[in-house]
């Protein structure tokens, strides 16, 4: 098996996992050092780069995944799209475009950035801490989706009115609405006005 930035940073040679690394960043978003993931996210957590993305397909609706059960941060939860953090060093575009990839098996038709936002979402449920720079993309799906069953254990397209219902009844991730609300505008942007985003 080739070594790549994906299976470099967390197996080793002999099958072993590796602690992954995530880029440390001060409030401007400049990187400062790297921790590893589980400890940055015990309280009160060290502030890291992350990125969220968000697809929509030929009709406007967005396409929602629900966390595997076996992940052991906000597993079984609903949230955006995709979201992650880069490796050290790997460009936010990079990292959304490849765990896109790893967690749906389906490569953006378009995708887009869209801005930033800085958050502190303490996850009652586990007890980590979400203190995230979050990169924000946006885009086109427009391939039949192969998720992988450890990363994602459902996914749904939704309009926003589909989406207040689910976000009503359902667990969602504690970054959900953070994140989303700002990445609206280039939502609007690239859905049109009808779709009511």
């Amino acid at each position: 098996m080739p070594i790549t930035p994906a299976t470099a940073a967390q197996s080793s040679p002999n099958g072993a996992k590796e602690a992954i690394l995530l880029e440390l960043v001060d409030e401007e978003g400049r990187t400062i050092g790297t921790e590893e993931k589980l400890a940055a996210h015990q309280p009160p957590g060290r502030l890291h780069r992350a990125f969220s993305v968000f697809l929509f397909d030929e009709q406007g609706r967005l396409l929602l995944q629900q966390r595997a059960l076996s992940k052991y941060h906000s597993p079984g939860v609903w949230s955006n799209t995709c979201c992650g953090h880069p490796y050290p060093g790997e460009a936010p575009f990079a990292a959304a475009a490849r765990r896109t990839f790893e967690e749906l098996g389906v490569s953006p038709s378009l995708l887009a950035e869209a801005g930033t936002v800085r958050y502190n979402h303490p996850d009652p449920e586990s007890g980590l801490v979400e203190q995230e720079f979050n990169h924000l993309f946006v885009g086109m799906v427009q391939a039949a989706l192969e998720p992988d069953p450890e990363e994602v254990g459902a996914t749904v397209f939704v309009t926003p009115a589909e989406l207040a219902e689910r976000h009503a009844r359902d667990p969602f991730s504690a970054w959900f609405m953070t994140v989303l609300d700002a990445a609206r505008p280039a939502i609007k942007e690239l859905t049109g006005p009808a779709t009511g985003w």
